[in-house]
């Protein structure tokens, strides 16, 4: 009854600071007028950009290549306005994060806190079986956990809260995983 408390009370806890987190990322960033101006802007002129590069043909004026060209480069610009706004937050994301884990690493090191229904991969199970002992590589690390719950819970979140870019400005911004911009279609 003790441990299930116990684990209930931290469960709470991991909660609470999520929250927390998302809303200080709501106070940094996504309330402020900078951010809600910057982010209308991109979304009307990835639309803008969008119907134009569908309307113009190959035998395209000059002109409107050039229009085009500088549509990429406000469009551009106005992306890097809004990722540096989202800089500060990211920033204090990143420290909550890392002292978080640090308090939880020392809170679950040692502990099995999930059972993995598959055995990881060679390369990954120093990670999820990480300060664990036994032989049992289903056993999962707190650090194997937090790192996939970081990784995908927060998006999602963003997602479901409307406050990650829209697929238009990501289609048309690129980004280390996305796909490149398509200005070379024009050339």
């Amino acid at each position: 009854m003790v441990m299930m408390t116990l684990k209930g009370n931290k469960s709470k806890m991991r909660m609470l600071l999520m929250k927390s987190l998302t809303g200080i990322t709501w106070v940094l960033v996504y309330r402020t007028e900078k951010y809600k101006r910057l982010k209308a802007e991109v979304e009307k002129q990835s639309k803008k950009l969008e119907k134009k590069k569908e309307t113009i043909t190959e035998s395209a004026g000059r002109q409107q290549k050039k229009k085009i060209e500088r549509q990429e480069e406000k469009l551009k610009n106005n992306n890097r306005d809004l990722s540096m706004v989202r800089m500060k937050s990211m920033f204090a994301i990143g420290f909550c994060f890392t002292a978080l884990m640090g308090m939880f690493n020392s809170i679950f090191d040692g502990r099995v806190v999930a059972k993995l229904p598959f055995v990881p991969l060679s390369y990954i199970q120093g990670l999820s079986h990480r300060n664990l002992l036994g032989e049992d590589y289903t056993d999962c690390s707190f650090i194997f956990l937090y790192i996939l719950c970081t990784m995908s819970i927060r998006q999602n979140i963003q997602k479901m809260l409307g406050l990650a870019p829209s697929r238009a400005a990501t289609k048309q911004a690129g980004g280390f995983l996305g796909p490149p911009p398509q200005a070379a279609k024009f050339s």
